[in-house]
């Protein structure tokens, strides 16, 4: 997995509450077996009516959005069922940020595990970002996970908070497996001993 430190993208925002995972990646597209190819349907049917047009309308189709890879958006961002698919559509489409007032736990922990970096802020916050990207195309945000902050280049200066664990995690550029990897030695040891006694019954 790829290691977090500090990050520059392009704003895009999605101005919904509630957004759930089968919104992120209809149930349709659940059927791939491999965990990339996804971001192609990423808010599929808010992107595309059901022909197949693109609805130019919603906000990631539009020009200014494209290239954005660090998304906002509203409360209980993630909710639904706990379809693993959604993070790694947010992750193929190119976003490596999510930024909104609240998480569903499962979505959350599930970013931490492909490399996301999901940041919680207040209301208040959330809605200073969306009237920056509105007023300015090309906004953009720089996420610092080493200092916690996000800034821009009028002033804008966030610091966030979070479990100093999961940002371990994503600073080494660690999963669950990289992190038992960790241990490989030890590992080995205990069962190189486990071998040795069974041969010795």
């Amino acid at each position: 997995m790829e290691a977090f430190k500090k990050h520059t993208g392009i704003v895009g925002p999605v101005d919904r509450v509630n957004v759930d995972t089968d919104a992120i990646i209809p149930k349709q597209f659940l059927k791939r077996i491999e965990r990339s190819g996804f971001g192609q349907f990423l808010f599929f049917e808010w992107r595309f009516d059901p022909k197949g047009n693109v609805i130019p309308e919603f906000s990631l189709n539009q020009p200014r959005y494209q290239g954005a890879s660090v998304l906002i958006s509203r409360a209980n961002f993630g909710c639904g069922s706990s379809r693993e698919h959604a993070p790694w559509a947010i992750q193929d489409y190119g976003f490596r940020v999510v930024i909104a007032p609240s998480f569903a736990d499962i979505f959350y922990n599930n970013c931490f595990k492909n490399g996301i970096l999901p940041i919680t802020l207040s209301e208040e916050q959330v809605e200073e970002l969306f009237q920056r990207t509105a007023a300015q195309e090309g906004y953009k945000l720089t996420v610092d996970l080493e200092n916690n902050t996000i800034t821009d280049d009028q002033g804008l200066n966030i610091v966030f908070n979070l479990d100093e664990h999961r940002r371990q995690f994503l600073l080494l550029g660690l999963d669950d497996i990289g992190l038992t990897l960790q241990h490989e030695d030890k590992i080995a040891a205990y069962e190189a001993a486990h071998e040795a006694r069974l041969a010795n019954k």
